[in-house]
């Protein structure tokens, strides 16, 4: 009798590997999203406070901890950047018509 392997993706990371990979999954979801993707600003906020908190990982060494600051930072002067254009171009669509009448 032969058993199909179980196929799992389900990974047991110490928490900085954890933070480093979900950083890296955002950064890959931002770079093939569309640009007028609605959310494509909470991906980048999410990476912002990602980043911040690598940037200070105990784990980490000083070297890598300067370099996800200022990744940190030039994600922090974009987002900022393009913060007035994103909420002026957002798309507001409404799951119900408003109702004429409430009773």
């Amino acid at each position: 009798m032969h058993t199909a392997p179980c196929i799992e993706e389900e990974y047991t990371l110490p928490s900085v590997e954890a933070l480093m990979a979900g950083t890296l999954a955002l950064l890959t979801g931002y770079a093939q999203s569309a640009p007028d993707c609605a959310h494509r600003s909470l991906m980048a906020k999410k990476l912002v406070s990602n980043l911040f908190f690598l940037s200070g990982h105990p784990q980490l060494s000083a070297p890598m901890q300067t370099m996800l600051g200022n990744l940190r930072t030039r994600w922090q002067l974009e987002l900022e950047k393009d913060a007035p254009t994103q909420h002026a171009s957002a798309p507001r669509s409404l799951w119900h018509a408003t109702p004429e009448v409430v009773q």
